[in-house]
């Protein structure tokens, strides 16, 4: 046996088996068609049970998802994850505001009651009312601001996420810009009304993921080639049996 394949036989016998993808598993791309994306929902960007004024769609031309026209909505999966790697890539014009949706409920603001991971160009605000560290592109909006700004303006950007229990990692364009355990997030964060959200240790879990349209301008967010793998636990997916021999 390997000193790896020792290490993991140590670690099940202690009952502290670390996060891995499922043997045999596989990345498996969102947006693997053109058009209108299937298996999602588009809601209003603040608060996920109400639905987008009627007419207003996403949709994936040449392989590239385009955000709505009017702005002000968000892209939502209908299926639930819990603990796996997100990646994709993607581009905002010069006023660009947009955002992923982490382990999020179908109601509220994904930002305050899940975890929304930024993505925003500075111009969106003007400059005599800047945006704050943690509301720039790599910040679970205005809980956690990133390591360091390495964002490329009107270019292609590329996010690789894990989300892993109470473990986040975001690395952007190869650069490690968020790693932290969300039971250590202790401190309320201000929703935009001025009323306090929950602390990031006791936001969601397992939830939906989804992409934001907030673009100012006429421009619109553009995603590609995103794709999201599982993690599999010593505990089963809700719904789902365990095999006997684990």
């Amino acid at each position: 046996m390997t000193m790896s394949g020792i290490i993991a036989g140590v670690l099940l016998s202690l009952g502290t088996a670390p996060l891995v993808a499922a043997p045999g598993a596989s990345f498996t791309s969102l947006f693997p068609e053109e058009g209108i994306p299937e298996g999602w929902l588009v809601t209003q960007w603040d608060d996920l049970k109400k639905p987008a004024a009627p007419g207003v769609v996403w949709k994936v031309e040449q392989g590239v998802l385009h955000g709505s026209d009017p702005r002000g909505t968000w892209l939502m999966s209908e299926v639930e994850y819990s603990d796996f790697i997100l990646e994709f890539e993607w581009r905002l014009g010069p006023r660009g505001n947009s955002g992923v949706a982490l382990r999020v409920p179908m109601a509220g603001d994904p930002a305050f009651d899940g975890l929304e991971l930024q993505m925003a160009d500075p111009r969106y605000m003007p400059a005599e009312s800047p945006m704050a560290p943690a509301e720039l592109t790599g910040s679970l909006y205005r809980a956690v601001a990133p390591r360091v700004q390495v964002f490329k303006p009107e270019a292609w950007n590329r996010y690789h996420i894990t989300c892993d229990g109470p473990l986040v990692k975001v690395v952007l364009n190869g650069e490690t810009i968020l790693d932290l355990n969300l039971d250590e997030q202790k401190t309320p964060t201000k929703r935009h009304d001025g009323s306090e959200a929950p602390p990031l240790k006791d936001r969601p879990r397992r939830g939906h993921i989804g992409f934001q349209e907030l673009s100012r301008g006429g421009g619109h967010v553009e995603i590609r080639n995103a794709r999201i793998t599982e993690l599999r636990k010593a505990q089963a997916r809700s719904g789902e049996a365990e095999p006997a021999n684990k």
